[in-house]
C-alpha cells in the first residue's frame, strides 16, 4: 500500500515559497535569515505569501535567533506575530520554547497553543536541545502540538537516524515526527529507514537563499514513488 509522504520545504522569502509551490512541495515552512536557522518573517512577508500560496503555509514564530528562553518582551512579540498570523488564515505555526535546562517551557507553551487555537503548531528544532527526547515528546503531546521538527538530536537528520525510528516506532500515532536536517535528494532514500511520514527540508543547493527547484521535484518524485527500504 502506498505511503502518503509529507514534504515540507523552508523558505526564508516569498520567492523561495512560490517557487517550492511550483516545484511540488506539499507545505511550506515560512520564515527568514537562513543563516539564523529562520526567524519570524516580516508581516508584510506573510500577508503577501498568503495571497500566493494555496498548499498549506505554516508560519515560524521566533522573534529572534539563539536560545529560546524568551523575555516577556519578547513572548508579548510571540503574542502579536501569532494573532497577527491567526488574522491573515494562516494553516498553522512553527514554535520552540525551553527552560534554562533545556526542558520544554510548559508554561509558555500552553500560552501559545491557547493562544493559537485553532490552528495546529509544530514544535520545531529546539526539541534537538532536549537531553531526554521521550519525556520532551511526552510532554509535546499532552500540551497539544500536532507535529515535532527533529533531527534526532544530532547535526544531520542523517546522523540521528536511529533516534528518529526510535521516536516514530514510540510516539508516531500521536504526533507526527517531522524528520529534518541536511535533507537532500542524496540522503533521503536512506531516511526511509526511519518509518517517518513527513520529511523537511530547505532543498538549497546553491548560496542563495533560494530553493533548488530541481531538487524538490527529485525528493517528491522519491517520497511518492520509492518504497520505505
Amino acid at each position: 500500500m502506498p505511503v502518503n509522504r509529507i514534504l515540507e520545504i523552508a523558505c526564508f522569502n516569498v520567492e523561495s515559497a512560490i517557487l517550492a509551490q511550483h516545484a511540488g512541495a506539499d507545505r511550506i515552512e515560512f520564515c527568514e535569515n537562513y543563516k539564523l536557522g529562520g526567524i519570524t518573517p516580516l508581516q508584510q512577508n506573510i500577508a503577501e505569501l498568503r495571497k500566493k500560496i494555496h498548499i498549506p503555509l505554516f508560519v515560524m514564530i521566533r522573534p529572534r535567533a539563539g536560545d529560546y528562553i524568551y523575555s516577556a518582551f519578547e513572548i508579548e512579540k510571540i503574542k502579536q506575530s501569532i494573532f497577527f498570523c491567526k488574522e491573515q488564515h494562516i494553516d498553522g505555526l512553527v514554535f520552540g520554547a525551553l527552560t534554562a535546562e533545556n526542558k520544554i517551557d510548559i508554561k509558555l507553551c500552553e500560552q501559545v497553543i491557547q493562544w493559537a487555537a485553532p490552528l495546529p503548531i509544530t514544535f520545531h528544532r529546539a526539541i534537538d536541545e532536549c537531553p531526554n527526547f521521550d519525556e520532551a515528546i511526552a510532554h509535546l503531546i499532552k500540551l497539544g502540538f500536532k507535529s515535532v521538527l527533529s533531527s534526532g538530536g544530532s547535526a544531520s537528520a542523517r546522523q540521528g537516524l536511529k533516534q528518529l525510528q526510535h521516536l516514530q516506532q514510540k510516539f508516531g500515532d500521536h504526533i507526527n515526527i517531522i524528520a529534518g536536517g541536511g535533507i537532500r535528494s542524496t540522503n533521503l532514500n536512506q531516511l526511509f529507514k526511519s518509518r517517518c511520514v513527513n520529511y523537511h527540508s530547505a532543498a538549497i543547493t546553491s548560496n542563495t537563499e533560494l530553493p533548488d527547484t530541481n531538487e524538490i521535484k527529485t525528493m517528491k518524485d522519491l517520497l511518492t514513488n520509492q518504497s520505505f527500504f
